[in-house]
Formats: C-alpha cells, structure tokens, sequence
C-alpha cells in the first residue's frame, strides 16, 4: 500500500478531527488531504511524477507534513533536508539526490538562489512565502490545481523518503527507506511503543526532517492531531504550553530536549498529564537525568534505539522499565538500550560476522521490514552495510542475559550531540584546509547538556599560529553551526599507532577516564 494513503483514509473516515495545528493556523484532516492532494497535482503539472524525487528545504510548518505526504501519494521519493545544514551541504543533498524539484520555506529563499547553479537538475522551486524571480508561490501553486486525486500505485520496495545521514567519509549517504519501511514502522509503533486513536495528539517539537516527521505516520494514520511547535528554537515554555492547550498525547524527542523541558519551571507550571508517550532516542541518556526525567514527568518514558537505516526502530525501552525504586537488576536496565522491537531481530557479531554470545562485546546487527533498501548511488557502502542480510549499525554492544541491548561504544567515531549524528571526518577535512593546521582529530567530551560537545585536538604546521577562535570561525564558513567544535585543543603532536594511524581512543581517554559510561 502506498504510505500517503494514510491520509487518505484518515481523512474519509476522520474529516473533521484537527489534522495539524501550527499557531493560530489549524487544518482539519478533510483540508490536510486536500491540499496534500493540491500539491501532488502541481507536481504532476510541473513534471515532477512517480518515480522522481523532492527536496523538502523547511522549518517546522504545516507545509512539511503536506509535502511529504503530496510526494507519497504521488509516489514520489521525499527528500526532507535538516535546515541546520549549510547551503553547501545542502546543495550536495539536492543535486545527490537527483532532486527535480525543490520545497522550501521562506527562511531558505536566498539559499536556494546562492546554491542555484549548483543544482542544475532542479526543474523548478517552490516557496511557502515571499516567493519571488524564479521561484514559484505555494498558495499560488495549490490554488490552481484540484483537490482530487487517486493516490498511485506503488511496489512496496518503491522509495517513500531518501533519509540523508552524514557519512564518515565526509559525503551524507542517502538511506532509501521504502513505502515497506514505513509501514512497518508504523504498525511497529503501535506494537510496542503507544497505541493510538483519534483523540490522541503529537507534539512536534523536534525537526519533521528527522524523527518527529517519521512518527507523524502512526499518528497520521489514526486521525491524531499534529501539533507543530511555532518556534524555531526549542523552548520548554512553549512546549508544555502545547501539551496543555491541546491535551498532547505523545512526543519525540532527543535527551536533550527531555533535559531541558524538566529542568525548566514550566515542568510544574502547566498540566502536562495527558503526556503517556515522550518517545527518547537519537542517543542513550545519563541514568541520573534519566531517573529525574521519570520523576518529574511521570510513566511515560520511552527510549528507542534506531538508525535512518532502520527508522527508529531496533530496540525499546518499555514504559515498565522505567522505575525508579526498583531492584539492583532493575535500575540497571535504565543504562540499556531496551530489548528488540516485536518484529526486529538483533544480534551481536564479531568482525568476521559471527554471532558472539550473550555478554560478549561485538557489532550490533538487525534485520527487520524495517531496515533501508540500500545507500542511494552508492553500491559500495550498500554492500558493506548491509552484509549477509544484516544491517550493520557499527555500533559496539553486548547482549545481556534477558536480552536487553547495552551499547559501548561507536566503531565509526561518530559524536552524537543533542541528539544529532556529527561524524569526525567531515570536520576533520575542512580544520585541515587551514594552512596552518597539520594534523586534527576530532571527538566528542562529556557534556551535561548535550550529552557530548565536539572537541577538536590540533597540531599546528611549525612556524604557523592560529587561535581557537579563528579556527572555529573558519570551520563557520563551510559547515552547520551545529557541527563546528565547542572548543579547541592545541598539541604538539597526535597520538599514532605504528601504521601512522591517529589513535582517537587514546585521545578520548584524558576526556572521558572520569566518566562512567564510555559513550552518550
């Protein structure tokens, strides 16, 4: 079944429920449909059809969820790009992807007219408002066209959503996640994580370009409403403002998102019990903000354990798990990722892909309906990572006795930082093109707030200066704020194996030897 159909029968069965609700703005499930069925026809008019793919360029608004649902009717593969990305970055997403057209919201209007020339396959852009030259208004587009359409026909390995993740190699791999993917994804979430129906609602308050647009699906799917936070940074003020007015339901968000909101005032300031699923991920949580989470928000913690590769799903954490007076055997299980999800298997591997025993230390693998079709244009990266019919997440872990997943470490040095994935070499690259930068290394340190911050380590060129500031300047003009380090640190010479390799380990190790986790 194509996923966008969703929609489609919410809105039959549900026409009046509040569909989103963005601000003052507020659209039933009957004027959703119809506008998502408005843009998929403007897409067909301009040539855009099954088979083809959209970049989606936009903050949080209503506008987001219809054009990944317009795309998914029409059977097109949705692009959603995350908007803290630099143009550049955006650029390569746009033009990797082969996108034919692009969607952006009025914060991204001189972007896309910065990168135009960079992006030749793009037949036409579109923007929400303040359209002007070649880009082409939204409401003027869905104005003209109908509201009726037959949603099309799709295999269920066709591409639903292209889920660009930032790679090691410093190039973002596009995982293909099919219209398979997300079904299963959605008939997951109602499994293991909350069932839904049509009085619930969602609050999304993290990027609809990442988890929180993944799980508009189950919500979607049952006629909930969709609550979409009217700022552009989060603040738990507002948050806990949108769960009382609107009786919210269920939310993603990042630990880090979880820590501020109960580390606010606003956390006892307004009612916030209607809340039976604040669904956590994108990185394991200190156990002691854990505990104090749970104490302050009540049973309704979820943790999730999951990849773009495998969208949100390889294991949970179940509300049960959740205690806070329980037995020595039970507190541990907050340091877990959880168990595997229902229809998931994980396993523990060895580098030769041999299944190691329970509490053995190895390579976390899945394999699910739930897991990608492939990296997007790359055989190569496809084929190493999805080995045997396993997904290989190249995260580190062991397997307890009851089958409950504890994560160690990263093999691929990846930093995850207020719940989003930054990988070392990207940075490393660009810190290196600074003449007077010989070597760096870059890491992530313990973070109270983040989890971890990005630290770059840097031997400089001999006879050569540079400040801190000035190297964190540099790194502002070629990548996302989000991925420039927080601090820099200057050596004389990097750690190296004998093979002349940086030793990252032994670099980490100052950092973190008074932590008691290796990894956040």
């Amino acid at each position: 079944m194509n996923v966008g159909t969703l929609l489609t029968k919410a809105a039959r069965t549900f026409p009046n429920n509040l569909a989103i609700a963005h601000g003052s703005r507020e659209y039933s499930y009957s004027q959703f449909n119809a506008r998502a069925n408005r843009l998929a026809n403007a897409l067909k008019t301009m040539g855009v059809g099954k088979g083809d793919n959209v970049a989606i360029l936009q903050y949080n608004y209503p506008e987001t969820l219809e054009s990944i649902f317009a795309c998914f009717k029409a059977g097109i593969g949705a692009v959603p790009i995350n908007f803290r990305l630099h143009p550049k970055e955006c650029a390569f997403i746009i033009e990797h992807s082969n996108a034919k057209a692009v969607i952006v919201s009025p914060e991204f209007n001189n972007a896309i007219v910065e990168i135009r020339d960079q992006i030749p396959k793009v037949c036409c852009i579109v923007s929400t408002a303040d359209a002007k030259g070649e880009i082409l208004d939204y409401e003027d587009v869905l104005s003209a066209e109908s509201d009726q359409w037959q949603d099309v026909d799709v295999d269920p390995d066709d591409l639903a959503w292209l889920f660009y993740t930032s790679g090691t190699t410093g190039m973002p791999k596009g995982a293909m996640l099919t219209h398979r993917n997300l079904l299963a994804m959605t008939m997951n979430f109602y499994a293991d994580i909350s069932p839904l129906g049509p009085s619930d609602a969602i609050l999304h308050a993290a990027p609809l370009s990442h988890g929180s647009g993944l799980y508009s699906l189950p919500n979607v799917a049952k006629a909930a409403a969709n609550v979409i936070l009217a700022s552009k940074t989060f603040d738990p003020e507002l948050v806990f403002k949108a769960i009382e007015k609107y009786r919210v339901t269920n939310m993603f968000a990042a630990p880090t998102m979880v820590k501020i909101m109960v580390d606010s005032p606003a956390v006892d300031k307004y009612d916030h019990s209607s809340v039976k699923c604040l669904d956590y991920g994108g990185a394991p949580m200190y156990v002691e903000d854990l505990k104090y989470a749970i104490k302050k928000m009540g049973h309704c913690l979820v943790q999730i354990y999951g990849q773009g590769e495998s969208p949100m799903t390889i294991t949970y954490l179940p509300y049960r798990d959740h205690v806070l007076n329980g037995t020595e055997g039970q507190l541990k299980k907050l340091g877990s990722a959880g168990i595997q999800r229902t229809d998931v298997e994980v396993k523990i591997f060895d580098d030769e892909d041999n299944e190691l025993p329970l509490g053995e230390i190895g390579e976390i693998v899945t394999r699910s309906d739930l897991v990608m079709r492939g990296y997007w244009h790359n055989p190569e990266a496809t084929a190493e990572t999805l080995r045997n019919g396993w997904l290989h997440t190249g995260d580190v872990g062991y397997l307890d006795d009851d089958g409950y997943l504890f994560m160690m470490d990263r093999s691929k040095d990846m930093i995850i930082s207020g719940g989003e994935n930054i990988y070392p070499r990207e940075i490393e690259e660009v810190i290196c093109k600074h003449p007077a930068v010989r070597e760096v290394a870059v890491i992530g340190v313990p973070d109270p707030k983040w989890g971890e911050a990005i630290k770059a380590v840097v031997s400089l060129v001999p006879g050569e200066s540079v400040t801190a500031q000035e190297l964190l300047l540099f790194c502002t003009k070629h990548i996302a704020r989000y991925k420039v380090p927080k601090s820099v640190d200057f050596v004389g010479e990097l750690p190296k194996s004998n093979y002349g390799k940086i030793l990252k380990r032994e670099i980490r190790a100052k950092y973190w030897k008074n932590e008691d986790r290796r990894i956040r």
